[in-house]
């Protein structure tokens, strides 16, 4: 029998958090619970509840909670007193990691990149990454593109397309030309073919680019995929015009999408990848810039940060490479329980005239608008499933479930959600083939 989450009745006494805690909150709003133990798919509350975590600390969590091969390895390394905090010192940790990244994920792929450890979190990395290619190019214009998200810092954000967070900023967000993503004016448009014609027309006001910065699915803009033709034309583009490729793989990469690069098999390598979220595996902070040999252009210390010799990630993020992406089977793995995700979500927009949107475990139901979707979330925290929504006006109801999450417990939580789907969207379609009575979960038609 799966067993189902038990959410609390009674929220916790939060007033220290309304006292201390800056009003930038915004999980906790939704979600107003105060959580004390996590383990694989699970997050505990205190006062008794369990929640079905489809959140995954916004893919940060790819193995889930606490999983116990990479507890293991931590606190091993913890018990023998291994070296916490390092700046870029060489350490027995970041020794094993290189060696493990360049033999699992690297050399399989036939990808020749240096290693950047930057500071802690993805902006980090991408920070690195746009400054890297200004100095290489001789250039400052970086070419994003809409509904792309790459972090709060003023140089990734500058690349962001979201007003609210531009908001934020205090200062003008300039250098940067936000380009329409794949499909951003419908199927008939080719939007490479427009980025094309602006890039050679010395009257269009585009200046040289440094850099393309690009996510192949956009996490935070939508779920929207580009189709591995449109990336490849972006690469000869970037190619053509003196300019570096940068995939930002922060969200959809560390298998996200189904293998480790969400870019894998698509015909084009990046000069530039931006790492971080799952790379760890365990929630540990750690993000990465991955460039072409010859782009490693840095002088001793023009770029780092106090917190990038985190031996702590390292040490979880090689046990990680080791127990999963070792084993080709995981990348199938991830594929089959991505294809359950997607017939289930694509039944329910059938049944309610909606559309889908995403690749792999990272796929999510466009419901219209963004009241509907925090209708459709807060139904489902109340039914204790933690989930979240994304898109230009919330409007996307996101499933980032943990990639190793159990078949039956994964179905067991898109139930609660096809229910909250199904009381705050009409079904405008009947009787078509996934309504069919005794249809088995999870089994396309």
């Amino acid at each position: 029998m799966t067993t189902l989450p038990t959410p609390s009745a009674h929220a916790p006494d939060t007033s220290i958090y309304d006292r201390r805690e800056s009003q930038v909150r915004s999980y906790s709003r939704a979600m107003p619970r105060q959580f004390g133990r996590a383990e694989g798919v699970w997050l505990h509350d205190s006062k008794g509840g369990r929640y079905l975590d489809f959140l995954s600390g916004c893919a940060s969590l790819n193995y889930g909670h606490n999983h116990p091969v990479l507890k293991k390895a931590l606190i091993d390394y913890i018990a023998r007193d291994g070296v916490t905090h390092s700046l870029d010192l060489h350490t027995e940790a970041k020794a094993r990691f290189l060696r493990t990244f360049e033999e699992v994920i690297l050399e399989p792929r036939g990808l020749d990149y240096r290693a950047m450890f930057t500071g802690p979190t993805g902006t980090n990395a991408v920070e690195a990454a746009i400054k890297l290619a200004r100095k290489v190019t001789g250039r400052e214009m970086v070419i994003a593109f809409t509904n792309g998200f790459h972090g709060m810092t003023l140089g990734a954000l500058a690349c962001t397309g979201n007003a609210g967070k531009r908001s934020g900023a205090g200062v003008p967000l300039s250098h940067v030309s936000h380009e329409p993503f794949d499909g951003y004016h419908g199927p008939e448009v080719d939007t490479a073919d427009l980025l094309e014609q602006r890039l050679s027309d010395p009257s269009s006001g585009l200046d040289a680019p440094a850099a393309f910065l690009v996510e192949t699915v956009q996490g935070e803009g939508g779920l929207n995929a580009a189709s591995p033709e449109w990336l490849r034309r972006i690469a000869a583009i970037a190619r053509k015009h003196g300019a570096l490729l940068i995939v930002d793989d922060i969200q959809a990469g560390c298998g996200r999408t189904g293998s480790f690069f969400s870019f894998d098999g698509m015909g084009f390598t990046p000069d530039i990848v931006t790492l971080a979220k799952s790379l760890s595996g365990m929630g540990l902070p750690f993000a990465l810039t991955l460039m072409r040999p010859e782009l490693d252009q840095w002088a001793p210390g023009e770029h780092n940060g106090t917190f990038r010799g985190n031996n702590h990630a390292f040490v979880t993020a090689t046990a990680a490479l080791r127990e999963f992406w070792a084993d080709p089977a995981f990348a199938d793995d991830i594929a089959r329980r991505g294809g359950i995700l997607e017939r289930r979500l694509e039944r329910m927009a059938l049944r309610h005239g909606l559309s889908t949107r995403g690749r792999g475990m990272m796929r999510g139901i466009d419901v219209g608008s963004g009241e509907i979707a925090g209708k459709i979330t807060s139904a489902c925290f109340a039914q204790g499933l933690i989930i979240e929504t994304s898109g230009a006006h919330d409007e996307i109801v996101k499933v980032l479930a943990p990639l190793v999450i159990d078949d039956a417990v994964l179905n067991a939580g898109l139930d609660i959600l096809e229910k909250s789907v199904a009381d705050a969207c009409p079904q405008v379609l009947k009787n078509n083939a996934d309504d069919r009575p005794g249809m088995p979960l999870g089994v396309a038609a």
